[in-house]
């Protein structure tokens, strides 16, 4: 298997209450449907989780943990972060490479920040990028709403040519994976 499923920051903090993410509710549930897809085909499920020193991502605390209706399984492999870039200071490419992997697929939260910083690395990196366009998510920032924010990253992840590899931007629905 050459293809994972990288999670991001699908956390408590993020799926509950105010500062809740757009419509993550049903985020989550396209999430759990791929990351089943996924473990069907053998493909690993990486959870990543961003953490800071103080605040609602405090490791360990309420809102760092994962979101409780994500589907996460023992088996999945996780990951901890600082930046929104989950390759800095983590073993995340090392993982990937030793499981001879080339093909990311990506989803979760925040699209302007932990995602985008994701995607553009795992391209300058060489992974073929997969990015789930109707699950991943954001908050309003006041000057654009989530869903502006969105749209915005999925047309220009998809049409980013500068790295050699592309990013496909696709709906849940279209989303494959197989063993």
């Amino acid at each position: 298997m050459t293809t994972a499923l990288l999670i991001i920051d699908v956390q408590r903090a993020l799926s509950v209450g105010d500062e809740a993410a757009f419509e993550i509710d049903r985020v989550i549930d396209r999430i759990n449907a791929i990351s089943a897809q996924a473990r069907e085909a053998g493909a690993p499920v990486f959870l990543i989780q961003h953490e800071e020193a103080s605040g609602a991502f405090r490791f360990g605390s309420e809102g760092w943990q994962l979101a409780e209706s994500l589907a996460a399984l023992p088996g999945d492999i996780r990951v901890r972060k600082t930046t929104p870039d989950s390759f800095h200071q983590t073993a995340l490419h090392q993982t990937l490479q030793e499981r001879g992997i080339k093909r990311l697929i990506v989803c979760g939260a925040q699209s302007d920040f932990c995602v985008d910083t994701t995607v553009r690395r795992a391209l300058a990196l060489g992974y073929e990028v997969v990015l789930v366009a109707d699950a991943h998510s954001t908050l309003d920032n006041g000057v654009l709403s989530a869903a502006q924010i969105i749209a915005h990253h999925n047309v220009t992840l998809g049409n980013m040519t500068s790295f050699g590899v592309r990013a496909a931007v696709v709906p849940a629905e279209a989303v494959r994976i197989e063993a």
